[in-house]
């Protein structure tokens, strides 16, 4: 069994960020989706496991708000962009020079806001995330606030009371989550067209929550696309995400 370990830092802003570790050797940044946790959508799945038995050192925060990490309910601790900031800081921390990132969903746009302010992994993934998600931030910014100002008002099995039951499995904190929200920022076109080293884009096949992960790609130069069976929430789940993430690092 690979080791998990775990360990605390304190961000640029004194805030306490946890991140989670597996493997030696090359150093790979993933970062979770919202709501969700290092260990629901890189661990529970084997996604992780993958990646440090081929080789990489996986380096899994929990973002401001999520997880392990401090979940601070004073406004004043989510500026915007704040979750690059902490990315920008972890890096820092680590003393990483040459790594990848990738991303799933909330973590492939904080990945696109890392890359947009000059982070230089060799190669970035990301995963779970479309075009309309990157320069548009407040399209799902207005559905994951109605979910959490509304808690437990939604019809049975309807999309916003799947949301609800997965925040009740991670054991999030609506307050906390609720000021995520004000830290998101719109990603340019000019921004994108900017993006100077390899990406690949993963997406569910059936996953259009943040429009188009192939037209995100086709807004990177040089960007490759890849559609892996499921839907936004089923996607993280299949061993096709870890398997494509791997296979692009590989090549």
């Amino acid at each position: 069994m690979t080791e998990l370990k775990t360990a605390h830092f304190n961000s640029f802003d004194d805030t306490e960020l946890a991140w989670h570790e597996m493997g030696e050797g090359r150093p790979l940044v993933l970062i979770h989706g919202y709501f969700s946790n290092a260990m629901t959508n890189w661990v529970r799945y084997g996604h992780a496991k993958l990646l440090a038995d081929a080789g990489f050192r996986v380096i899994m925060p929990d973002l401001r708000a999520h997880g392990e990490s401090a979940k601070p309910h004073d406004l004043a601790a989510y500026p915007r962009d704040v979750l690059a900031q902490d990315g920008f800081a972890l890096i820092a921390h680590l003393g990483l020079t040459d790594y990848d990132l990738a991303g799933y969903s909330l973590g492939g746009r904080t990945s696109v806001r890392m890359l947009a302010q000059g982070a230089a992994p060799r190669r970035a993934v990301l995963s779970g995330m479309g075009l309309d998600g990157i320069l548009d931030t407040q399209g799902r910014g207005t559905y994951f606030r109605h979910v959490l100002t509304n808690l437990g008002s939604f019809e049975r099995g309807s999309s916003e009371w799947l949301t609800e039951a997965f925040l009740k499995t991670t054991k999030g904190d609506p307050v906390a989550l609720l000021h995520i929200l004000e830290t998101f920022v719109d990603t340019t076109r000019e921004e994108l067209a900017a993006i100077d080293r390899p990406v690949l884009v993963v997406t569910g096949v059936d996953d259009d929550d943040n429009g188009s992960g192939e037209a995100l790609a086709g807004a990177i130069p040089g960007a490759a696309f890849r559609a892996i069976p499921g839907n936004h929430m089923s996607a993280v789940t299949r061993a096709e995400l870890g398997q494509a993430i791997l296979d692009f690092l590989k090549s």
